[in-house]
This record gives C-alpha cells, sequence and structure tokens, in this order.
C-alpha cells in the first residue's frame, strides 16, 4: 500500500518529534503493510509567496529530510519521499517549487486552513488545475460545515478527494466518520491515508480490513495502493465506485476495534 498523506519527518511540525520517533513510525506503517510512504510536513500557503520565508522554511524541513532518508534507509522494503500538506491559506500559492509536491510530481496534497472552508473554495483547487498541477484536498470529513455538496463542488473543480481513514473508524468524531462513509458510499473518494502524527497506530491496516469486510476489496486496492500510487506518480485516478455499506456488519466491526489499542 502507499501513504501519502504523513507527518514523520522528525522535528518540523506536530508529527514526528525526532529521529526515533521517525524510526518508529516508519516500522508502524510497515508493520501495517504500507510499503511507499510520502512524508507531508505542513507548509502554509502563504509562505510560497515570500521567498525568504520559503527558503527558511524548506532549509529547516531540508535538514530534518536527510535525517529521515538516513532512518528510510534501514528500511530497504520501504520506498520514502517527500511532499508538503500546503495550506491554503492564500488562494493563489505558487507551487512551483517540487518540494511542495508528492514526491516533485504534479500532484499536491492541500488543506483548508483551520478545519475551516473559506468562501469561494472551489476557486483555489480550479486554479492549481488550471496551472496543470494536480490538487489532492485532505479531509473533508474534517471541516466544520463540510457536507456532500460542498465535496461534489470540488469534485467538479477539478480536485481529487483524500480522506483519513481512521476517520472511518471514528478517530475524529461521530460526524466525520458518518461523512466519510457518505463519501464512500456515493463514489467521492478518490483515496485513503493515514494522516498518521507519528503517535499510537496509523491504523492503515484497520481501516483496509473494514472495507474488505464490507464486500469492498476492489474499491479497498484503489483507495490505499492503485490511486495512491497514481498520485505520486503524477496520473489520472481512477474512479472508485460507490461502496454500499452494510450498517450491522459495520457496527460489529467498530465495536470490536475499540477494543484493540491505539
Amino acid at each position: 500500500m502507499t501513504d501519502l498523506h504523513n507527518h514523520v519527518i522528525p522535528g518540523v511540525d506536530d508529527g514526528a518529534a525526532d529521529g526515533e520517533a521517525t524510526r518508529a513510525a516508519l516500522r508502524a506503517l510497515m508493520d501495517d503493510g504500507v510499503r511507499q510512504v510520502v512524508a507531508t510536513p505542513h507548509m502554509m500557503g502563504s509562505l510560497t509567496l515570500d521567498p525568504p520565508a520559503l527558503a527558511e522554511r524548506l532549509a529547516a524541513i531540508d535538514r530534518a529530510w536527510g535525517a529521515a532518508e538516513a532512518i528510510g534507509a534501514e528500511f530497504p522494503d520501504l520506498e520514502l519521499s517527500r511532499g508538503s500538506e500546503v495550506m491554503l491559506d492564500v488562494p493563489d500559492p505558487d507551487l512551483s517549487d517540487a518540494r511542495l509536491r508528492l514526491a516533485g510530481g504534479r500532484t499536491v496534497l492541500v488543506e483548508f486552513p483551520f478545519m475551516m472552508i473559506p468562501p469561494y473554495a472551489a476557486r483555489p483547487l480550479a486554479a492549481i488545475r488550471e496551472r496543470g498541477f494536480s490538487p489532492l484536498l485532505a479531509h473533508p470529513e474534517r471541516y466544520l460545515g463540510a457536507g456532500v455538496a460542498a465535496v461534489e463542488e470540488w469534485r467538479e473543480a477539478g480536485a481529487y478527494i483524500q480522506v483519513n481513514g481512521p476517520a472511518l473508524l471514528g478517530r475524529f468524531g461521530d460526524g466525520p466518520r458518518r461523512l466519510a462513509l457518505r463519501l464512500l458510499e456515493l463514489g467521492l473518494v478518490d483515496c485513503l491515508a493515514s494522516d498518521y502524527h507519528a503517535r499510537g497506530r496509523p491504523l492503515v491496516a484497520d481501516y483496509r480490513r473494514v472495507l474488505e469486510e464490507q464486500g469492498a476489496a476492489e474499491q479497498a486496492e484503489l483507495l490505499t495502493a492503485t490511486n495512491p500510487a497514481r498520485a505520486v506518480a503524477g496520473e489520472a485516478l481512477i474512479p472508485v465506485g460507490p461502496i454500499r455499506m452494510r450498517q450491522g456488519a459495520w457496527a460489529r466491526v467498530l465495536s470490536a476495534l475499540r477494543g484493540r489499542p491505539g
């Protein structure tokens, strides 16, 4: 599987605090079956319009990335690369630096600021597409006031949609869980990712398993392996068919998961 949204570079954001945390995080992702990891430290879009500030931020990440690469070499079966999670705190970030994009390709992972939906949110997504990049919008289920209509509008603007897999397990509350499930039911999700902050378990194996137990093995493969790998390669993502949730079975799976350590 491929995980294209996580915070495992040491000491650069609210993810891994140091090299030992990075090492443990990579091991945990591998234990869950992940073989390709794209580390995505937080980046404010406004910094990209301030060259000195951007250079300073990227230099700090570069230094930490060197340590992460050295740790990654301890896991020969793991492919490790980097990108950024770019906050759209301005509508027109400059994404020309390859370090802002997933593995330096065409896909850029973006998020709205402060878990809020800005006015005319579709416009910056469309502008990114018009500039030749592929916007991949992180965790729509977590934005205050988000719903199906908004996600449909963002997709129409040219964005791909990345749901946090742990949201399916209720890790961000019942509201995000319900919306994440509804988006899957409607075929509005292009890929799943862990958004792992190097604490506890990444839960990748868990959220993939619950989809498979819903009879959605084909969609699970697209959401956790095929499409994330295609996004990293800068290729068009494959549409994922709707997933019909069997509520009784889903409730039993969630009940079992709540008894497991996080």
